[in-house]
């Protein structure tokens, strides 16, 4: 996960940090909170990464779905995903030009901050589903 900008609120990022040690019995993950949009630059990530852009104009899953598209990723051989998720004022258009992909979490507005809660929580899940781990009931 790429997040612009800190998540303020202590309970959310510790929400985040919950999901994602979750997350790291299934795979390795990481969260970056970067400053600023160009720092993105300096992110190692491997050149055949799959970029998605959290965008309220995405593609809307239920979990199930996000974990079928998920897999179907891992199936295809792609060892790294690269969730991008911006700040308050939205996304940088660099960011915008980075990413194949574009993920809704729904129509709902969140705020940023929930929003990364909701995505960890959500990954978790699809790697559940996909181990076929009892959490998703």
């Amino acid at each position: 996960m790429v997040m612009l900008g800190k998540t303020r609120r202590a309970e959310l990022r510790a929400l985040v940090e919950d999901y994602l040690a979750r997350v790291r019995r299934f795979a390795t993950v990481e969260a970056n909170e970067l400053r600023q949009a160009d720092a993105l630059e300096r992110l190692k990530v491997e050149p055949t990464a799959e970029w998605v852009l959290l965008d309220a104009g995405g593609r809307e899953f239920d979990s199930r779905g996000f974990a079928r598209w998920l897999g179907g990723l891992r199936d295809r051989g792609v060892r790294e995903v690269v969730f991008l998720c911006g700040d308050a004022e939205g996304f940088p258009e660099s960011w915008r030009e980075r990413a194949r992909e574009r993920l809704s979490l729904g129509r709902l507005t969140l705020s940023h901050e929930l929003a990364r809660v909701v995505l960890a929580e959500q990954i978790y899940r699809a790697f559940a589903l996909l181990a076929g781990h009892p959490y998703p009931k």
